[in-house]
């Protein structure tokens, strides 16, 4: 079968790995709203094409703190990697170096701020942090990651206590006995893009993640003001497909699907992006 869009990795995704494991990575807190918004708000924005514009020579690369990458598309911060592939986030670590993209370690990986740093020296990393009650523990991580290299430490604040996810609670989720949470040894929804930007008044880069399915929907998010967005559930999907080389797969068609985007509203540079590109309205 051709992968040829990122629901063709879900699909192989849901149908191969384990349920524990699908239920997992697929579903979200209650009523999975939140998930399911992110992904339905995309479809309520629609372009406004510029004809006429020469886009023979495409530019997509872009910076986020300074740091080049090849395309806006990060790879978000998400838990236990090796319920995926076996490699897990070492996979992670090699399939972003090679697409030239940075990648954020999740502080529930399933392998060592170590591992991951030698698995992809010279990648660009940054570290997702959740700031737990023992201090001590949470400045050791940092301390970690900061002498390993990771460029950039990622701060989770919207989780004081961990949502209600049923079908963890029903099929009692728990990592199979090889697995541990090794660093601990020792969302925005695109509707809220805009005024989070309008907010910051453009003092910092703002980076959205959530609900990006296609090329089209990267392009959106940039047009609204982001200046990178991340994906969490496609990735997970392209490691269940090939590991790392799966995972290179589904960047490679974000990225075509972008760049055709792109060229598609008349923008030969990202940036030429801007909100004149998008009608939007908030429902």
């Amino acid at each position: 079968m051709a992968m040829v869009c990122l629901s063709d990795f879900e699909a192989y995704a849901k149908k191969y790995l384990p349920k524990i494991a699908w239920d997992y990575f697929a579903a979200g807190a209650d009523d999975c709203t939140t998930r399911d918004e992110n992904i339905l708000a995309y479809k309520r924005i629609h372009f406004r094409p510029r004809m006429l514009r020469d886009v023979s020579v495409m530019d997509i690369r872009t910076k986020i703190l300074g740091s080049e990458i090849s395309f806006p598309v990060g790879i978000a911060p998400t838990g236990f990697h090796q319920l995926a592939w076996p490699d897990g986030e070492k996979s992670t670590a090699r399939a972003a170096r090679a697409m030239d993209t940075c990648y954020i370690a999740s502080t529930y990986s399933t392998c060592t701020l170590e591992e991951i740093s030698a698995a992809a020296p010279g990648g660009l990393r940054w570290f997702q942090l959740y700031i737990h009650r023992n201090r001590a523990a949470s400045q050791q991580l940092v301390q970690r990651a900061e002498a390993l290299g990771f460029q950039g430490l990622v701060l989770t604040a919207d989780l004081p206590y961990t949502g209600k996810r049923r079908d963890d609670v029903r099929n009692g989720f728990r990592l199979p006995p090889h697995m541990k949470v090794k660093n601990l040894e020792a969302a925005f929804e695109i509707d809220a893009l805009v005024e989070v930007v309008e907010a910051v008044g453009g003092r910092v880069e703002v980076y959205v993640d959530g609900g990006i399915r296609k090329g089209s929907d990267v392009l959106k998010a940039l047009a609204l003001g982001a200046k990178c967005v991340f994906i969490g559930r496609p990735a997970l999907w392209g490691l269940a497909y090939k590991g790392e080389e799966g995972l290179q797969d589904v960047l490679r068609i974000l990225q075509d699907e972008f760049r055709l985007s792109m060229a598609l509203a008349g923008c030969a540079s990202v940036s030429e992006i801007g909100q004149h590109l998008v009608q939007f309205s908030r429902l």
